[in-house]
């Protein structure tokens, strides 16, 4: 089999994900990774020198791009990245959205409510430990996505995400400033510092814990839970509920739906 390479893109509210799978004689590998801040006013120029600048720094060639698969929850920036995709690569991408095969029925009320993260995520948790199973995902918000058995999109939980209030609550405080998301030496705070860290660490593990476990009833007390996202080691590390974290989970899902759809 000659050596194709396969960009994936996830396009998120705060940051845009990508990295490059390189096949061979076996399924692809992630072999580079990179994030970028989500700027909606970014045109396809200013994206396509960013792109090719990060290829340039680990010595990739867009030459070497055989396929490209796109994810997004933010509408307006597909055609832009469409149109980064044909500059540097000569390639029409694969756009996760309705009519795509995914293997996975979803059991929401109105499957195009869905974000496409959300099943991107869940293709990629079933695929990797079976179901049942919860992907629990920290980003701009923290997202539960429930798998059944059979390997069904269940639905599942939004909230906010960490950062999100954390900076809720500076703008609507005068006296709390930005802290860094770092365990506290105690739950107790002794500083203000302190009493920050605790309840935004400590907090969203709980909430967490607490919120699994009013899931597993109605998903299956056997259920997995994984999480991913940039905060997730962090917070795993104070939850009894997270059994595994996948820091690419995402970027795996788009590989996954690619192979699905070649």
């Amino acid at each position: 089999m000659p050596k194709t390479s396969l960009l994936v893109v996830d396009i998120g509210n705060t940051n845009v994900s990508l990295g490059i799978f390189d096949y061979g004689d076996d399924e692809g590998k992630l072999s580079h990774h990179w994030r970028l801040s989500t700027h909606r006013e970014q045109t396809s120029d200013e994206l396509a020198i960013a792109l090719h600048s990060l290829f340039d720094h680990d010595g990739r060639n867009n030459k070497e791009v055989t396929d490209v698969i796109i994810s997004s929850v933010v509408p307006p920036m597909v055609p832009i990245w469409e149109r980064v995709s044909l500059k540097l690569f000569s390639l029409n991408p694969l756009v996760v959205g309705p009519g795509m095969r995914t293997g996975m029925p979803v059991r929401y009320e109105n499957p195009h409510e869905v974000g496409a993260d959300r099943i991107v995520n869940s293709v990629a948790a079933y695929e990797m430990f079976g179901g049942p199973v919860i992907a629990v995902d920290f980003g701009t918000a923290t997202t539960f996505d429930c798998i059944s058995r059979d390997g069904e999109y269940m639905g599942g939980v939004i909230t906010p995400g960490i950062h999100i209030s954390m900076e809720a609550l500076f703008d609507r405080t005068s006296k709390l400033h930005r802290v860094e998301i770092a365990r506290p030496r105690s739950v107790i705070g002794k500083t203000t510092t302190g009493a920050l860290q605790s309840g935004l660490l400590f907090g969203y593990a709980g909430m967490v814990d607490a919120m699994v476990k009013r899931i597993l009833p109605e998903l299956g007390d056997d259920a997995r839970t994984v999480a991913t996202g940039g905060l997730a080691r962090r917070i795993a590390e104070e939850s009894e509920a997270i059994e595994e974290v996948v820091p690419f989970l995402t970027l795996e899902g788009l590989r996954i739906l690619f192979e699905k759809n070649r």
